[in-house]
């Protein structure tokens, strides 16, 4: 399989681009700066993996809501639309999400087929699938992957807080009650993978098995064998992130429902084994 990677160079992006060739498939780079270029890049592609667009844990700004909102929904648009006119337009276009799309909530339980919420995220992701899925009327299957915690060695939730963790002064942020849905970069890339392959629709990115923000705290502190006395209130986070501070005092309970459902396993669906693996594979050889 021939795939365009639009992100390729980020986080998610480099371990895809590397895992894609690993088993085989032949990958193409290209980025978003120029929506004109990566379209004649992702021409006579099978499939099109769309990881671009600024960061979301970032002090919300009013220009920094216009980057997040701009790379996510105008420049694919724009992405998509320079594709249009190509005769040898690629099969398949794959999108990255987030669970934000549902908002927060300290007691529901999400899946894939619940309502959006209605804050600034939740609003975003709505407006950035719906662009996805304007490549349907491309001729193209549409798969939208919304994304949780991410646990990576080199990028992700934990590259910030191992070293306040292993410098000992890790603990609880705000009450502690808030969820997390967290997902192993391992499995992220295999959801991908399963995509590509053939599972069209939305795909919740995140372990069967979500956590407290407190029960996160007490396995990130034992799998780095360090205590977790210092817990973080929550003014302190909305003085770094500003209304951004939701995405971190609060969360959402999400379950992968329909990922389950269409044959994708999980390689690591319990965070403690998720963080061994995440660590061991950090380790130097």
């Amino acid at each position: 399989m021939r795939v365009a990677v639009l992100g390729a160079s980020g986080f998610i992006g480099r371990h895809l681009t590397a895992a894609l060739r690993a088993r085989g498939d032949r990958v193409v780079e290209a980025s978003l700066r120029d929506p004109e270029a990566a379209a004649r890049a992702s021409s006579g592609c099978d499939a099109v993996v769309n990881l671009a667009g600024a960061p979301v844990a970032a002090r919300w700004t009013a220009s920094a809501k216009r980057a997040m909102w701009s790379s996510r929904v105008d420049v694919p648009r724009a992405f998509l639309r320079a594709l249009e006119p190509l005769d040898a337009r690629p099969a398949t276009y794959i999108s990255a999400s987030a669970i934000g799309y549902y908002g927060t909530s300290w007691d529901a339980t999400f899946v894939e087929e619940s309502l959006p919420g209605g804050d600034f995220l939740a609003n975003l992701c709505v407006a950035w699938e719906a662009e996805a899925d304007t490549a349907a009327a491309l001729g193209m299957r549409v798969t939208k992957v919304r994304t949780g915690l991410v646990l990576g060695r080199d990028g992700g939730v934990l590259v910030r807080l191992v070293p306040l963790f292993r410098a000992g002064l890790g603990g609880p942020v705000a009450s502690g009650r808030q969820w997390y849905s967290w997902i192993a970069l391992e499995d992220l890339i295999g959801i991908y993978a399963h995509a590509l392959d053939g599972t069209a629709g939305v795909l919740n990115a995140t372990a069967p098995d979500p956590v407290t923000n407190r029960e996160f705290t007490r396995a990130l502190g034992g799998a780095l064998h360090r205590p977790t006395p210092f817990p973080v209130p929550a003014f302190a986070v909305a003085a770094l992130l500003g209304a951004g501070a939701s995405i971190v005092t609060e969360g959402q309970r999400v379950l992968p429902a329909r990922t389950l459902a269409t044959g994708y396993v999980f390689r690591h669906p319990q965070l403690g084994a998720a963080l061994e693996a995440t660590f061991k594979a950090a380790a130097p050889a």
